[in-house]
């Protein structure tokens, strides 16, 4: 499918449009989302990813339609996985409940803009080197590889090297100062800690990249395609983290998941490259042959891997309870943390959730309760809290 500059310019500018939408009607105000209206914005990204894609079968035809749901498919499963390491982000910088959407939405931009470099430049490399795909092959091997390891989401994805090199060079506060990047300490103009967790987002945002990109050529090398699937993929991602928000850790065989989606998909590139090969020391330089994977083949895998994961997940007792303890810590934590935010509706909200939590752990089986990492100091939080809240209702009443 050719896809004219005119074409190109209308996408462009209707995501953009979007994204300004977003900032102006929902993030401008600081505020926390509430699960209505973070299902609603869902919905409506969703919604329009689907019909854009319902768009390009009428027009591309059915290779080019189930390329681009392929790809949206894929990114989206890599974007959920990437809301892990924006809590841990968010919750090592302790930034306050209503200004998390700024920040969200700031990595969204920031994705999006470094996944069109990379887009790109991976064009421009296909186009001149076929044995490219090779490099994306074992890269997704790789990856997979990585997400296979335990604790892939570790707590240091928030202190990474850029953001060193600005706590030790720049002139940073303690203290956040609402939503905003600088302020005035002791007389003197300094950055504010928003500045940092907005460095930590991007810097993580190019690692992503790096495996989401060679992910969607292994799909379609459509620039098109790609770039749609990628930036709609996106889109939705900072309601979809509130959504989400208290069931991310209930999906606790998803990196299972993406480890085998992502491998398929590397394998997929090097039965490609083999078929392109032009590498003289593989099989003379001439083309291999070897089975082509189809785009529909491609699509019914991610397909069934991604449903089989999210069900094994949410069926599991052991990520039940995993899950409601991780969350009973989160709430603790919040509760505790009287910088998490200034609305008291919120914090008594809180600690609704942590009280329900609490309840449902109760219900639950001991030994997979009592088999939780943590969860004697858990426990121990949760008692903090509680202890917390009943002084709070007795100076208050």
């Amino acid at each position: 499918m050719s896809v004219s500059p005119l074409v190109w310019t209308i996408t462009v500018l209707v995501i953009l449009a979007l994204l300004a939408f977003d900032y102006v009607f929902h993030i401008r105000k600081a505020h926390v989302p509430t699960l209505r209206e973070a299902a609603l914005w869902s919905s409506v990204y969703v919604g329009a990813a689907v019909l854009f894609g319902i768009v390009v079968l009428a027009v591309g035809g059915t290779e080019l339609g189930g390329q681009y749901f392929a790809g949206f498919i894929t990114e989206k499963a890599l974007s959920v996985d990437n809301l892990f390491v924006f809590l841990v982000i968010l919750a090592s910088f302790r930034v306050p409940r209503e200004d998390q959407q700024k920040v969200l939405l700031f990595g969204i931009v920031f994705a999006l803009v470094a996944r069109t470099v990379f887009i790109f430049l991976g064009v421009a490399l296909i186009n001149s080197f076929a044995w490219i795909f090779y490099v994306f092959g074992v890269i997704l091997l790789l990856t997979a590889g990585h997400l296979l390891r335990p604790a892939s989401h570790a707590e240091d994805e928030a202190d990474n090297v850029v953001v060193r090199l600005a706590r030790k060079f720049l002139r940073t506060s303690q203290n956040y100062d609402g939503d905003r990047l600088f302020t005035i300490e002791n007389g003197r103009r300094v950055l504010t800690p928003m500045l940092l967790v907005m460095v930590a987002i991007g810097g993580t945002d190019v690692l992503f990249a790096l495996d989401s990109i060679p992910a969607i050529f292994g799909l379609t090398q459509n620039a098109y395609i790609v770039f749609t699937a990628t930036a709609f993929s996106l889109m939705g991602l900072r309601q979809l983290f509130f959504l989400l928000d208290g069931l991310l850790d209930r999906l606790i065989y998803l990196s299972y998941g993406l480890a085998a989606i992502l491998a398929f998909i590397g394998v997929k590139l090097v039965l490609h490259a083999l078929h392109e090969n032009t590498l003289p020391f593989i099989n003379g330089g001439h083309h291999v042959e070897v089975f082509e994977v189809t785009t529909g083949l491609s699509l019914g895998v991610i397909i069934g891997v991604l449903a089989l994961t999210i069900v094994a997940s949410l069926l599991s007792p052991a990520g039940k309870a995993q899950t409601a303890i991780n969350n009973a810590r989160r709430h603790a934590e919040s509760y505790l943390d009287l910088g998490y935010t200034a609305d008291p509706n919120e914090r008594e909200r809180i600690y609704g959730d942590l009280a329900r939590e609490v309840a449902a752990i109760e219900l639950m089986d001991r030994k997979y309760r009592d088999r939780a990492k943590d969860v004697e100091a858990i426990r121990a939080k949760v008692r903090e809290a509680q202890a917390r809240h009943t002084e709070y209702l007795r100076t208050t009443g």
